[in-house]
């Protein structure tokens, strides 16, 4: 089966993909099932951030799988807070790790400002 390349406004070019793991810098790149199946059961560097504010955790990972669904540039990060006011909140992103990071530092800014 031939894959469709496209192309973003970030300049970020990839084939219509579900499946994506991140290179040895950090950027998301596609996968086969076989090869994300084996990066995401060996690999910790998923994980970008996690902190607690007070009893409030905020999470911050790459999620793996596109969560855009094939409908514009892959969706592949998410930061969700668990307890508290903003329990279950979540927020998702395309692109790389450094704006996953700011997604992160955004939704940590709006728990403490919540607590």
């Amino acid at each position: 089966m031939k894959r469709k390349i496209r192309t973003f406004r970030n300049g970020i070019e990839f084939m219509d993909n579900r499946h994506w793991i991140l290179d040895e810098l950090g950027n998301p790149e596609p996968a086969t099932l076989e090869v994300w199946a084996r990066w995401f059961e060996n690999n910790r560097d998923r994980i970008v951030k996690q902190e607690m504010v007070g009893d409030v955790k905020v999470s911050t990972v790459f999620l793996g799988l596109d969560h855009n669904w094939g409908q514009g540039p892959p969706v592949l990060w998410e930061t969700m807070v668990f307890g508290g006011k903003m329990d279950q909140h979540q927020e998702r992103c395309a692109g790389n790790r450094e704006q996953a990071e700011a997604m992160h530092e955004s939704v940590l800014e709006k728990v403490k400002n919540d607590s």
